[in-house]
């Protein structure tokens, strides 16, 4: 980790890009393919990913802003006087703005996320907008080892918020360890506020991952375009679409990135073939009822 200053702000750079080419090849070169979602979000894919909560179809964002506008003064009045808000994949950081608005004297605000240049725009636009209060941005994945910054000033206790249903890409097991280091990672008195996509009709979860715009589909592959843009790769996105099914199964939207052809795609000196129809998997988003999501948590040390 190195600690860089960008007008006046402290950055905690944990380089996480470094990871991109090794796990984008072996995500490839195993079967069925699979990648992680966390690649999604360089900075043109950050951009999409903020177009896509704007859309009539996607309706996660607007749900959760609506539940935050009616219930905040109860929600700041948890999180407690002079606490340290520390917000997992923070993005634009749209949400955090109706919880810094109504806390009571927050001592800092840490947005962590893996896309550097959306991370410290959203940081700068946030640091005019609340000055004076202490704005301390973590470009890191999340899923991995790193230390939450220390604030100038001590805090009462500290929140982490992780907004956006994103805990629904982790398959269960593997949501359940991450609670559980996210739990490692505080005090016996601090907080952890989650958003938690709920189970629902399949007609609404498809329609909410294949938008009529496109931009869920242009998101996805943005993904390939970004191989092309820095590991020196040639896939040819035309020869690739969108698909986003609900295993009702397994109780998860799927995405996946198909072959139209069979085809030969190069990432670096590496070769990968794709037979036509296959697929790469790109996102799971695990849907939860109230009660399994709160038995999950305890399991996790969380009550």
């Amino acid at each position: 980790m190195k600690t860089q200053y960008c007008d006046e702000i402290r950055l905690a750079d944990f380089q996480p890009a470094e990871e991109f080419s090794v796990e984008f090849v072996r995500g490839l070169t195993r079967t069925p393919k699979i990648l992680p979602s966390k690649f999604f979000y360089d900075a043109r894919g950050s951009q999409l990913f903020d177009q896509i909560c704007e859309l009539a179809e996607y309706y996660p964002t607007r749900t959760e802003n609506k539940i935050l506008a009616d219930n905040i003064r109860d929600i700041a009045a948890l999180c407690g006087a002079s606490c340290f808000l520390a917000e997992l994949g923070s993005g634009s950081s749209q949400k955090t703005r109706w919880l810094l608005e109504h806390l009571d004297d927050p001592v800092a605000y840490a947005p962590i996320d893996i896309s550097r240049n959306h991370l410290l725009a959203a940081a700068a636009r946030l640091s005019e907008q609340f000055f004076p209060l202490e704005i301390l941005p973590v470009c890191a994945d999340y899923n991995s080892p790193l230390e939450l910054p220390v604030p100038s000033r001590a805090p009462q206790r500290a929140v982490v918020f992780f907004p956006g249903s994103t805990i629904g890409n982790f398959k269960p097991q593997e949501a359940l360890h991450f609670l559980k280091r996210v739990a490692s990672w505080c005090q016996p008195d601090d907080g952890l506020l989650v958003g938690v996509d709920l189970r629902k009709e399949k007609t609404i979860l498809e329609r909410a991952y294949n938008d009529a715009k496109g931009v869920t589909a242009a998101f996805n592959l943005n993904l390939l375009a970004r191989a092309n843009r820095e590991l020196d790769a040639d896939f040819a996105l035309q020869n690739f679409k969108h698909r986003a099914i609900y295993n009702e199964t397994l109780g998860r939207v799927e995405m996946h990135l198909i072959s139209r052809c069979r085809q030969v795609a190069r990432v670096g000196a590496r070769k990968i073939s794709f037979d036509s129809d296959e697929f790469i998997t790109t996102e799971y988003s695990y849907k939860y009822s109230s009660d399994t999501f709160r038995q999950l948590a305890c399991s996790a040390g969380w009550n």
